[in-house]
């Protein structure tokens, strides 16, 4: 099987030859810039500086040449660039304060502090000279609970969602990159475009929004009615010029799930987040029917699977089984012939980390062979691949995984 037909089979419960994978398809199934240059050497290819494409949680855009080695079978499709299909004309030299050398696409929002932290003041972030992510204070969502709840100021999310509205520059460039990948490439198509943009935590953070869905839920439900209308206004203008080439599209990222248990109840989401999924979701399939709807839900959301089913989502990331109470087989079951599950391949807080290669070998097999049962199933590891990862370990959980019949 070409990439591109693994990849479509096993969104659509049929069997492959062999498991598809993915590294980078979206912002929690990539890799980390620090531990990208190690990868690339360690896979002998050719020297490079990283494309470091998010310069929040700092991953490296993978070269075509890197997921050849890996044989991974999806290409990520950005506003502007894709895995092999980047301007460098818009990227520029930074190297975070000496500690690596790469490429970003506006090297002016960064400042070096003395002691080597560098700083992104326009968003409030920070990297310390021991860290490999930025960071806010607090996550930057302090609660105060002697405090009122803070105001949604509905007219300033109005007013900054239109200011930022896809350009027809931006929707020509892309549906240009989309249709060359499609031609030029055996891979499967996985477009990051306009976002539906609701969140359990969007909105003043995770320690308030919950507790207005509870207070104030008039006016979170003027809040999703603006952003679908905002989304779905944005796909009438992106979906005719890229409908025929994409396979997957990242509809949201909505973390629900702490360590061990959601966020909010299940009827806060039913009541008033399923509706507008189920539009959003409604609104693609029948303008794209051969595109796969994918969203993003960190944590224990076990108790959610039934509701993002009802949604319409065709896929659920990062699958992280190791949070609650329930095992991997149990997501399984719970998920089989309804929801395609991408990622959950291996624990990357613990396993991978700390495992030896026996303890990753062995954890990949086993749940890439229960996951991948009746197919419905695309292998990464929960969430990306940090910067402390060694390389021979990514190659393992690769090659692991590939040694596995679809």
């Amino acid at each position: 099987m070409t990439h591109r037909e693994r990849v479509i089979r096993a969104l659509n419960f049929l069997e492959t030859d062999y498991i598809p994978m993915d590294l980078g398809g979206m912002d929690s199934t990539g890799i980390s810039a620090f531990a990208y240059p190690h990868l690339v050497q360690f896979l002998g290819l050719k020297e490079r500086l990283p494309h470091v494409h998010d310069t929040g949680q700092m991953l490296a855009l993978p070269d075509l040449d890197v997921l050849d080695a890996l044989g991974c079978d999806v290409i990520t499709i950005r506003m502007g660039f894709a895995n092999g299909y980047v301007d460098e004309n818009q990227w520029e030299y930074f190297d975070f304060g000496g500690r690596l050398p790469a490429k970003v696409i506006n090297a002016s929002r960064f400042i070096v502090l003395e002691d080597g932290t560098v700083t992104q003041p326009d968003y409030g972030l920070r990297m310390p000279p021991d860290s490999y992510v930025f960071d806010s204070e607090h996550g930057g969502q302090p609660v105060f609970f002697d405090n009122e709840l803070p105001e949604l100021d509905l007219g300033k999310i109005k007013e900054d969602l239109n200011k930022h509205k896809l350009s027809d520059e931006t929707i020509k460039k892309v549906s240009e990159i989309c249709k060359k990948a499609y031609e030029e490439t055996d891979r499967a198509l996985f477009l990051n475009g306009p976002m539906l943009g609701i969140g359990i935590g969007n909105f003043g953070g995770v320690g308030y929004f919950p507790l207005l869905c509870l207070t104030d839920e008039r006016k979170v439900k003027e809040l999703h009615e603006f952003l679908l209308n905002h989304a779905i206004s944005e796909l009438e203008r992106l979906l005719p010029h890229v409908k025929d080439y994409v396979h997957i599209y990242m509809c949201n990222a909505d973390d629900w799930g702490t360590q061990n248990n959601l966020i909010a109840s299940p009827d806060t989401f039913k009541r008033l987040f399923l509706p507008y999924y189920q539009e959003f979701n409604k609104y693609i399939h029948t303008k794209a029917p051969n595109i796969k709807t994918f969203l993003h839900s960190c944590g224990a959301v076990y108790d959610l699977l039934d509701s993002f089913i009802e949604c319409g989502f065709d896929i659920l990331n990062p699958v992280q089984w190791t949070a609650g109470k329930y095992n991997y087989h149990d997501w399984k079951k719970k998920c089989e012939g309804r929801l395609v599950l991408w990622g959950g391949g291996i624990d990357t807080q613990k396993t991978l980390p700390l495992g030896s290669k026996e303890d990753i070998v062995k954890q990949v097999s086993e749940i890439v062979s229960v996951f991948s049962r009746g197919s419905g199933y695309v292998f990464c590891s929960i969430h990306n691949i940090l910067a402390e990862i060694e390389p021979w370990k990514i190659k393992t959980i690769y090659e692991t995984t590939q040694s596995i019949k679809g």
